[in-house]
């Protein structure tokens, strides 16, 4: 017996295993699924779950690596009508505890070798690796006769599939409550704005607990029955032998990756002309890396994908045709998303003129978890508010300026971050760069840079020369009154710069990264 609907997450794997059953689903290391032994795994591993004293409704919650384990765990959990909870593997001490508590999850699937850091009162089952792990567990039920087909009522499209917590880059992580028909939604508006086809071989390298990669790519890949890979880590090497050896033509990374990949020696020298579409996301692409890419392989087709995990995550995306002429566009809505820009009171504010992306689609989640005052905030006037300050042309495409946190109050007149961080990129001195604006007496905020150089430099020379060159071709008062140096920005697992840890630090406060300056 089935839901009562298909249109469910774990309904998407099963009709690609009616129409294809013995084509390639996934590869991971050495093991290969095809869509038949996944869609049985998950129905194992679904009746494993109901059989750990686990109802309908219980949060689950995954702190693990990228793994065929970790997929499966996540399709079994919707496929028993529970609420999966990915966490960040690299989470530790009172961020981990906070979300294991704020769920309020009676179950964590954990790799064996980061169970230590969960606390112990937490309840715990390995995903792999283990004797009675899940993977185990399910490959038991799999093999058994007549345990195919889940014996118990499954979800129905209402019913929530996921609590996504935000990245938490300005406050405490929110649990957006994702249900398993705005999750269809968002995959049906992926595989049609982003030209996903079955005959496409895509590499996930990304963090499977990060929106983008299991929402945007994989799950959406396994609807229209793609081969896919799954490594655990965007490793340059690892990427580009796959895709020299043709394994794969599709591939999906923040820019930090791209950035890693432009600057690999073996960019330059492999052959990369399998390489058919690259997408890009999760944080804002700078103009001049953008570049560098498309002049190192002119008939790669690079759509750029922006949205955020309340939307599913996909809201707008910049199709390969439509870069020429707008490379720092983000795009227009997909398919099931309605996008405005507005003012502070919530009008609408002419084309050409910033403000603050809205939202209105069957894509969007249901509010935060436990948190009504939250999405009271977030969904007022019947329309999502998303905190992203963007500009919107009179052809409908949408240019994001900036988080209407970041953007900089310079001696009482706004500065957008991103604009002098496009500038810094142009600089071949400059590897990576992040603006924020700093308290200062005279100018409210001081604009100030802070950059990874490359190679070896001399620092108060590099900065004299960046604050000439930014003001060449930048306004006064958008040229940073300083520029500071390190060796790594602070980033989270989307690539996204977490600027509050840049001012936190800045200003004297002790961060929870490693972030230090030179």
């Amino acid at each position: 017996m089935t839901g009562a609907h298909d249109s469910t997450v774990d309904g998407i794997l099963r009709r690609t295993a009616r129409r294809v059953p013995d084509r390639t689903a996934l590869r991971y290391k050495e093991r290969a699924w095809t869509y038949r032994e996944l869609d049985e795994a998950v129905t194992g591993a679904a009746e494993a779950l109901r059989g750990s004293r686990l109802r309908a409704g219980d949060r689950v919650a995954a702190y693990g690596h990228n793994s065929d384990a970790y997929l499966i765990g996540f399709l079994a959990c919707a496929r028993a009508g529970m609420v999966h909870v990915p966490v960040n593997h690299q989470l530790t001490g009172g961020e981990l505890d906070y979300i294991l508590e704020q769920s309020g999850s009676a179950l964590v699937l954990t790799d064996p070798h980061l169970a230590h850091r969960l606390p112990a009162s937490a309840r715990t089952l390995p995903l792999r690796d283990a004797t009675g792990s899940l993977l185990e567990r399910a490959e038991q039920y799999r093999r058994r006769e007549g345990t195919a087909t889940l014996v118990v009522g499954g979800p129905d499209q209402g019913d929530l599939a996921q609590l996504l917590y935000t990245s938490g880059t300005t406050a405490r992580p929110k649990g957006a409550m994702m249900t398993h028909g705005a999750l269809v939604h968002a995959y049906m508006s992926a595989i049609t704005a982003l030209d996903l086809r079955e005959t496409d071989r895509p590499l996930h390298a990304l963090p499977l607990y990060h929106s983008a990669q299991m929402h945007v790519f994989l799950l959406p890949y396994l609807a229209v029955g793609a081969e896919n890979t799954l490594i655990d880590a965007p490793d340059p090497d690892r990427v580009l032998e796959l895709v020299e050896s043709g394994r794969a033509d599709s591939f999906f990374a923040p820019p930090t990756v791209w950035i890693a990949l432009a600057g690999h020696p073996g960019f330059a020298t492999r052959d990369l002309s399998a390489l058919r579409k690259a997408y890009y996301g999760a944080s804002v692409m700078p103009v001049p890396v953008l570049e560098r890419l498309r002049a190192r392989l002119p008939r790669l087709a690079f759509y750029n994908c922006f949205g955020q995990s309340e939307i599913g995550p996909l809201a707008t995306v910049l199709r390969p045709e439509e870069h020429e002429g707008r490379m720092d566009s983000c795009g227009r809505p997909v398919m099931f998303v309605e996008a405005r820009v507005v003012d502070g009171k919530g009008a609408d504010v002419p084309d050409g003129t910033p403000g603050e992306v809205v939202y209105r689609s069957p894509q969007l989640c249901r509010g935060y978890w436990g948190k009504p005052g939250e999405t009271e905030e977030a969904f007022r006037d019947g329309w999502f508010h998303s905190g992203d300050m963007a500009v919107r042309d009179a052809e409908g495409y949408f240019t994001v300026v900036d988080r209407l946190k970041d953007v900089i109050n310079s001696g009482g007149v706004l500065v957008a971050s991103r604009e002098v961080e496009d500038v810094l990129y142009g600089h071949a001195a400059v590897a990576e760069a992040a603006v924020v604006g700093l308290p200062d007496a005279r100018w409210i905020e001081a604009v100030t840079a802070v950059v990874v150089a490359r190679g070896t430099v001399a620092e108060k020379e590099l900065e004299e020369e960046l604050v000439a060159y930014a003001r060449e071709r930048l306004a006064p008062f958008k040229v940073p009154k300083r520029v500071l140096f390190t060796d790594a920005l602070p980033r989270n697992a989307s690539g996204k710069v977490l600027k509050r840890e840049l001012r936190f630090a800045l200003s004297g406060g002790r961060t929870t990264t490693a972030f230090r300056l030179r």
